[in-house]
Formats: C-alpha cells, structure tokens, sequence
C-alpha cells in the first residue's frame, strides 16, 4: 500500500518542460545544417553505394564513442544505452534501420508527449540526399565512404540537445524521438530475406534391376496413400518441376480411381487382375501389370464411425493454404458422416487441449462451431496432442466399428515426443487396441512428409497432401469410404519369376515399402491395408529370356529356383497375396500363376485403365529422371495418357494432361 501511495504521488506529476536556452541552441544547429546542404552538388546518375545495415550500426555507434557526435562524454555515455538497444532490436528483426519521423509508434507509453527536435521533415529528407551524394561520389573513385561530414554531425546536433536536456532534467526523449534522432539511410536494394524451406522428404534410390536368376522373389507392402501426387501437382502448378525425393511412382499410379473387377462377396476383400504387355518406351521389354480391387462397402451396410480430429494450431499454421484450409476439408467430412457417427476435436500448440468432447454427428452445428473458432498460434506439441486424442478415441469406442484418429498438420512435431521412431512405436502400440491413425498433410515450407509416412504407414492409415479445397473434397468426400472403412489391412505382395522366362526384372516404385522376403509369412510385420473399393496398382518392367540383359549372366550356370524352373516353364511369375481381415491377427493368403493366358499381343490391345496408368508411372519416372525414361519424351507420355483417358467424371485425367504439358514446357524439352 505504501508503494501504491508512493506511486500514485510520482503519477500526478508533470513531466519538467525543455528550457528556452535549448530550444535556441537546438535552432541554430538545424539551420546551420540546412545551410550546409545547399552547398552539396547533386548526386551522379547510378546506383549510389550504400554500406551494409550492420556496417552503418558499426559506424553510428564508433563515431558515437569517439565523442564525434557529442562534444560530452557524459552525454556520449548517457547516448549509448538507448541507441544500441534500439539498433539490436531492429538488427534481430531483420528490419531495415530505417524509420519515418511521421511514423505511429504505440508500443512505449509516455506520461506526456517528449520534446521533438526541431528539425523538420524536409531537413531529414535532405540530410539523406547528402549522404547518397556522398557515397556516390566515393563510389566513382572506388573508396569506401568517409566518416560523417560536418553538415551530418550539424543534423545530428539536435539529438545531442535533446538528450542534454535530460541529462539536465528534462524530459526523456520518446521512441519516436530516437528513431528520428538515429537514422542512416537505407539501403536502396536491401531485400528481406526469404522464408526457409524445411519441408523433410525421405531420401530412396529408385529400384534397381534384378537378376531373375539370382534374386528370383520381390516383397514389398501396398501402399494407397496419394500425397505424393497432391505435392507434385503443387510444385508444377507454382512453376517448379519437384525434387525427386518428392515422387514416389506407386502413389501418383494410385491416384487414380480404375474400374478393376472386384470381388463379389465381402468373405473375399479383394481381387487381382494380371496383365502383361509390350513396355511403350522400350520394345525389348515388357510390363507386367497388377490391379488390385477391394470389395465396395454398400453405404447401408457401413459400421459406425467414431473418428477422433486431432488438429495442428500452431503458429505456423497461420496461412491461407493451412488452417483456413484445413477448417474448410473438415467441415466437408462433417457433412459427410452419419447421424450416429462420433466426432471429438483436439488441438496442440505449445501444450494439447480438447475443444469437443465425443459429439453425436446428429450435433452438427456444435461441431462445426468447433471448428471454426480454431485459432492459430504457439509451438507444435504434438505428442502431447496424440496421446490425447487416442484417449478420446478409446473413450468412445466402437466395437466393431471405425474408430480412427485423423492427424492435420503441416509439420514438425518440435515440442515433446518428436523422433520419428519415437512416434512410430507409439501409433504402433496404440493401433493394438484398435485404433487406426491417418495423417493430412497442408502448405509448404515446414511439412514434415517423412514423419507422415512413418506414423501413417505404422498407425494402420493413409497419408494425404491437401493443397486446395478441391482435393479436400476429393479425400474427404469422393473417397471418403477408401480412407475411413478398411477391408483388409497388412496387405502383402510378393512375386516369383520364372529364370525360364524372365532374365530380369524391375519393381517401378514402391522403393519406400520394401520387405525383406521372410517378412511375407510374419504375420508381426506391419503392412498397408485396403479400404472400401480401394484400387491398388503395381507395375514391373521385365526382360524376357533372350532379350538383350543389363546384367551379365552367371558364369556357373544359374542359381536354383524354389519351383526347380521346369515343372512351371509357361508361367511369367506367380503372384502371392497375403492379407488379414479388419478384426485379425492371423493372415491369409491369394495365389495367382502369370502365363501366356494373361498377355496381349500389343501395348494398344491392353485396357484403358491399365494404359492411363501405365502413362502415369512413365510420368513419374521422368520426373524423377530415370534412365529409363533418357529417351522417352513428354509428348509421348501425353499421347497415351490422352488416348486412354476414358471416362472422367471429376477431370482428374484431364487435370493430369495439364500438368504433363506443364512438366514438360518447365523442362524445356
């Protein structure tokens, strides 16, 4: 309370007023600094040099040491605090050090207006037109610029009235005074520095060619994610061809929806459809062609969703492309879900927090309230905000139904639990109890695509790239049931050439989904699954016996092959599929032999879906430039994916056409 009265008195008292004598000196020293500049010759044409901001800070504060500024040391000490505080502000904001007197500063509250220097706008804007003068004339001789002139210390000169005055006991100058007291010119061309790229993409080498002979099987898990398409179709739209890393063939092929023949019955999740055909960009080769089709879930008999929005509203969210954006595609999926579907909404930025507990989705107008009161800001602690939302989720649990965590995000999760490895045991311990997770990727500069994959492909989920509200609707909407109610999950492929009929072999894509061959029986070994109607694609380029090899045969003879490469001497290869049901732990297994049965005499006789996508995988390897591609344009590439366009009831094949063209203006050839 004594503080209180104490400050209460200071509060009522009115700040000293500047003395005549100094407003006089303060006078004479603008004039004589006006004087002065009607005697400087204009500036020559050119561009003026300009010192660096930092070389001008360096200087401003030298001169004021060395007491060229102010004929006190008292005052050059008294000077100093303030001055230097104010240049490290600016300097840490990468701000020009440049200010307008006439600008608005809020930011420090006085109890009363501090005197301003006398000097008026006009000699501010002449002293500048001095110093540019000044510099122009050093640079035509090639010399670094002098010190201060005698007209720019005369300019200066009120500033060292006005904080003489306060050493006196007047008042203190205001920020607005400092900023007009200090101010060197800026430089003309100092441009702000651009945004850093942190977008982490996972580095792979493209599949290299195998000798049927000595490496006769090929395993990999499926893989229906699609991101990579989204973020390669934004890179070409902005101007850009995409960095290579950033193509992953197999999710650009699965883009697409293909009318493959499906199974009949629910008890079979999905069938396979074997085609093999001339490869187009090489006429010794050819391509066998594997389409997968899951079994489409009516909508009656669709199970409950409880679906759990764990939302990114971090700072670096704020951008048009990301949280406004991602508001938008939710509120989609909203309108999308049944009456007796759940939906809960949680949010990390710095610490985790629930903004809607389990809601009926009958309760559609408090949940999209929800949603759009998000608000960004903060850092990213995203563990926290996973472990959170997998409570939810087991809070309202569905027995037989989807019970789905659904991560938006445009980044790194930087505070808490943020190795990559770290959260991947952590989706996988979480998707024991029967929890899926998906991840939707937004914007650019910070997206986190490797960290993506892993929890995506480890959570039992899918990753997408959402880059415009169309694809939110693509995603969200049109294929809503692919991405929501899984069919079969762990869905393995692996396949054996026959050495008798093929030399070689090359897996185009799925380099990020590799298996180890034993890993096809291990039923521990997680793998990607299917959802509703969900088509899958995979497409190996082979060399038949007697074609010209890229790898020498084997000087002893060839190596034995599990079926001894006699018994089978018709088949191309035989297909296996392993597979566990939603609700399973144990697998099951599809077989498929490869004969002459399945082949067709030319690449033209194939069906249209298989040649769009083939189109498709040739695309994706010319951007990522691989040598198979060196001689096989981009016009080439256009003309099968126009002849095979068929029916496209939403343009995306005809979107595809467009950005085939723009890939190929962009590189020139």
């Amino acid at each position: 309370m004594v503080n209180d009265g104490k400050l209460n008195q200071l509060r009522g008292l009115a700040a000293p007023k500047p003395r005549p004598e100094a407003k006089v000196a303060a006078l004479h020293a603008a004039m004589a600094a006006f004087d002065a500049q009607e005697e400087i010759a204009p500036a020559p044409q050119g561009s003026p040099f300009t010192s660096r901001l930092t070389q001008r800070a360096s200087k401003l504060w030298r001169d004021i040491m060395q007491k060229k500024l102010f004929a006190a040391p008292a005052i050059a000490g008294l000077v100093a605090l303030p001055i230097a505080g104010y240049t490290a502000l600016y300097l840490l904001q990468d701000s020009p050090f440049r200010f307008r007197a006439e600008e608005k500063v809020s930011d420090v509250a006085v109890s009363e207006p501090a005197p301003k220097p006398v000097a008026p706008t006009e000699l501010k804007k002449k002293a500048d037109a001095e110093s540019d003068a000044l510099s122009a004339a050093q640079v035509s001789k090639r010399e670094a610029p002098a010190d201060l002139s005698v007209a720019q210390q005369n300019a200066m000169a009120p500033a060292a009235t006005a904080l003489a005055e306060s050493a006196a006991g007047g008042a203190a100058p205001g920020v607005a005074d400092l900023r007009t007291m200090v101010e060197p010119a800026a430089p003309a061309d100092l441009y702000l520095p651009q945004p850093e790229n942190r977008d982490r993409l996972e580095t792979f080498k493209t599949n290299p060619v195998r000798s049927a002979a000595e490496d006769p099987v090929s395993t990999f898990s499926i893989d229906v994610d699609t991101a990579s398409y989204s973020f390669v179709r934004r890179s070409l739209k902005e101007g850009l061809l995409p960095q290579a890393d950033t193509v992953r063939v197999e999710e650009m092929v699965n883009y697409f929806p293909y009318d493959w023949k499906g199974p009949e019955t629910a008890e079979t999740p999905f069938n396979s459809t074997v085609t093999v055909m001339p490869a187009p960009w090489n006429a010794q080769h050819k391509l066998m062609h594997v389409a997968i089709k899951g079994y489409d879930v009516q909508p009656a008999a669709q199970p409950k969703a409880n679906l759990v929005f764990l939302i990114d509203v971090s700072g670096s969210m704020n951008e048009p492309d990301k949280l406004p954006l991602l508001q938008s595609a939710f509120r989609l999926l909203v309108n999308k879900l049944q009456p007796d579907d759940t939906v809960s909404i949680v949010t990390y930025a710095g610490n985790a927090g629930t903004v809607l507990e389990p809601t009926k989705a009958s309760d559609k107008t408090k949940i999209l309230a929800a949603i759009d009161g998000l608000q960004p800001g903060g850092s990213t602690a995203g563990e926290a905000g996973i472990r959170e939302a997998y409570r939810l989720a087991q809070q309202s649990f569905v027995k037989d139904g989807i019970n789905r965590v659904m991560l938006a995000t445009d980044g790194d999760f930087n505070v808490g639990q943020s190795d990559d490895d770290d959260l991947k045991r952590l989706v996988e311990d979480k998707r024991k109890t029967g929890v899926f997770l998906s991840v939707l990727g937004f914007g650019r500069g910070n997206l986190n695509d490797q960290m993506m994959q892993t929890i995506a492909q480890n959570g039992n989920g899918t990753a997408a790239y959402i880059d415009t509200l169309a694809e939110a609707e693509k995603v969200l909407v049109q294929d809503a049931s692919l991405t929501l109610f899984p069919i079969a999950k762990d869905v393995k492929i692996q396949v054996e050439f026959n050495p008798q009929k093929v030399a070689e072999y090359r897996l185009i894509g799925y380099e990020t989904r590799a298996l180890n061959r034993e890993d096809f029986n291990n039923d521990r070994v997680d793998a990607g699954d299917i959802g509703s109607g969900h088509s899958v694609t995979a497409i190996y380029e082979i060399t038949p016996k007697g074609a010209a090899q890229q790898i020498d045969p084997l000087r002893y003879g060839e190596a034995a092959t599990a079926n001894g490469g006699v018994a089978n001497a018709d088949e191309y290869a035989f297909v296996k599929i392993r597979y566990k049901l939603p609700d399973a732990e144990t697998s099951k297994l599809i077989t498929s032999a490869v004969t002459t049965s399945n082949e067709v005499a030319s690449f033209e006789a194939a069906g249209e879906d298989q040649r769009f996508s083939i189109a498709v995988a040739a695309f994706g390897q010319k951007l990522r430039n691989e040598d198979a591609m060196s001689d096989f344009g981009y016009g080439r590439i256009l003309d099968m994916a126009s002849g095979a366009r068929g029916s496209d009831p939403f343009g995306y094949r005809s979107e595809f056409l467009a950005l085939v063209r723009l890939a190929s203006a962009l590189s020139g050839k």
